[in-house]
């Protein structure tokens, strides 16, 4: 199977949700090089827009989240990753990065 990164501009979206609740844990993007790394190391890693680098979640604060399954949506652009998380999600402390409700 080929992703699809051509229609971001060699990015696509990944939706990380908790393995055991299906909570939605956080959204990020990933580039080639990074869908790469998280498939060999089996640790989430994104694309920072910001940064401009790559980065495994967790590699500062532990907080990794360790894939236990993937799956691509019908266009083949977009990933869903089902993790175990080993602390914190969100960089606030917060166990998903959707804790604000938008009323």
């Amino acid at each position: 199977m080929e992703l699809d990164f051509k229609k971001m501009d060699g990015l696509i979206p990944v939706i990380v949700q908790d393995y055991k609740t299906n909570e939605v844990l956080m959204l990020g993007f990933m580039n080639k090089e990074a869908y790469g790394k998280t498939v060999e190391t089996g640790k989430v890693t994104f694309w920072s827009r910001v940064r401009k680098e790559i980065w495994t979640k967790g590699e500062t604060s532990g907080n990794f989240l360790i894939v236990k399954k993937m799956h691509v949506d019908c266009d083949d652009d977009t990933i869903l990753i089902k993790a175990e998380p080993k602390g914190p999600t969100c960089h606030t402390g917060n166990k998903t990065c959707f804790f604000k409700e938008i009323k």
